[in-house]
């Protein structure tokens, strides 16, 4: 990478990009950029430093970056090609780089403990950057969501080892060159952009080939994959409960989960879960193991977890009181909704569990509808919106309809709009209410626990 003065963002606003954003604020750099719509990341990052406008408009571009010699211009794949102020970029011979790019010169840099996977990549990563960041050895991290213990999904340190997300979309992760890495799951997803699981498997393949001599692959046993291995990286497995890293002697009871924490290096016991979901135990093991095989100790371990609190719309409980429970979770694909049914399921078994999903991309909801039908079929009723259609144009034939209709008998469904969601949640009582989906429908759940709780209950720490 040139020697740089002034970095510009386009898509500023982005998850994974505010965090390069950050990364370069804190160097010092002029940083600035682009997005649609203003949102709580864009104001805070402003705060921060950063220099953002709302218009595609070149003009708007400020003067140090418009110097070709010494600004880096970084984008995200879902920016159009055709995007004014991109093409003015690339016609006069700016050095452009996708947020890949820019993590992958890190990783070679630095020694990246890189997640992969279709689904728990977040939470393992934040998992491990949080158990790194609290350890002797410490870390930089670049996360897909916000950190609860640090407010931000960027952390800064003088660590040699940097902790990365690595995002599949757009065969992004390709850009990476890992010192280690997780590999949480393969289901095929983003088929809009592979076209085929084949394809869709070997970028995971592909992405095996690129761990650096000497580190490790640690890999969820029993996954749909090949791997090309370079021959100085170790491997391992794990799982729930087999594996060269799992867990044993689990107990979930009043609210609190502990394990043993079973490894080829040292068992660590009574590992106690900071964020008490099911889920996590799984979670924990990959992200355990993977600080673990850096040097991390047992006692380290233990506290790096049981001080873990969590990433926000992950699992993400709002309101938590013996009368009602209302949490919000990013889980967008089926095995993700699966794997967040069964854990709310677990956690409240003798409780009337209430969904309000949407559906996020037309081209999803097209090869998944009936796979998104039977994980959201483990609850109790499902009311769902729209889709909300991200990057993409609408597919004739292709609505919430596919999913309302393949609903296991039994479960109480609804279709509404989104624009109806609030007034519903005002009009009736629930018992467990959970909001799902990658959308926008999130920015209703703050008005949500003002409708929920009692003002009373708005001043009490949750507990």
């Amino acid at each position: 990478m040139k020697q740089i003065k002034a970095v510009y963002f386009i898509g500023a606003g982005g998850i994974g990009m505010s965090a390069i954003a950050r990364y370069f604020i804190r160097r010092g750099l002029v940083v600035a950029g682009y997005d649609k719509v203003p949102t709580d990341l864009t104001r805070r990052l402003e705060k921060e430093g950063m220099l953002i406008h709302y218009e595609e408009n070149v003009d708007e571009i400020p003067h140090a970056c418009r110097q070709q010699a010494s600004c880096l211009v970084v984008y995200t794949p879902a920016i159009p090609a055709d995007h004014k102020e991109l093409v003015y970029f690339r016609e006069n011979g700016f050095e452009i780089q996708k947020r890949a790019q820019v993590l992958g010169t890190l990783t070679q840099q630095m020694k990246g403990l890189c997640v992969a996977g279709t689904h728990g990549k977040t939470t393992v990563s934040t998992m491990c950057a949080h158990i790194m960041h609290q350890s002797h050895l410490d870390c930089n991290a670049f996360l897909g969501g916000i950190s609860k213990n640090y407010g931000t999904n960027y952390i800064l340190s003088e660590s040699e080892y940097v902790v990365i997300e690595a995002d599949e979309f757009d065969r992004s992760f390709h850009w990476l060159r890992p010192w280690m890495s997780v590999i949480t799951s393969t289901d095929p997803d983003h088929l809009d952009i592979y076209g085929t699981k084949e394809a869709y498997l070997e970028s995971f393949r592909h992405y095996t080939g690129l761990i650096q001599p000497g580190g490790a692959l640690i890999v969820h046993r029993g996954l749909e994959m090949q791997e090309a291995l370079q021959p100085d990286v170790r491997r391992y497995d794990y799982a729930l409960t087999e594996g060269d890293f799992h867990a044993e002697s689990i107990k979930i009871e009043n609210g609190e989960i502990t394990f043993d924490f079973i490894s080829p290096i040292e068992t660590v016991r009574k590992v106690r879960l900071g964020q008490p979901v099911p889920i996590n135990i799984e979670n924990g093991i990959a992200a355990m193991a993977m600080a673990q095989l850096n040097g991390c100790t047992a006692e380290e371990l233990r506290y790096g977890m049981q001080t873990y609190g969590g990433v926000d719309r992950r699992f993400d409980f709002k309101i938590k009181t013996p009368e009602l429970v209302l949490l919000s979770d990013y889980a967008h694909h089926p095995k993700e909704i699966w794997q967040s049914a069964r854990s709310i399921r677990e956690l409240y078994r003798d409780r009337r569990i209430t969904a309000i999903f949407q559906p996020h991309l037309y081209t999803r909801t097209r090869d998944f509808y009936q796979e998104f039908a039977d994980a959201l079929s483990l609850l109790d009723e499902v009311i769902l919106t729209e889709i909300y259609p991200a990057r993409e144009q609408p597919i004739e034939g292709v609505s919430s309809q596919l999913i309302y209709d393949r609903l296991q008998p039994g479960v109480t469904k609804q279709l509404i709009c989104k624009d109806d969601v609030l007034q519903l949640v005002k009009s009736r009582p629930f018992d467990v209410l959970v909001v799902l989906g990658a959308g926008d429908l999130d920015t209703l759940v703050p008005q949500m626990v003002k409708i929920l709780q009692p003002p009373a209950a708005r001043t009490a720490p949750m507990k």
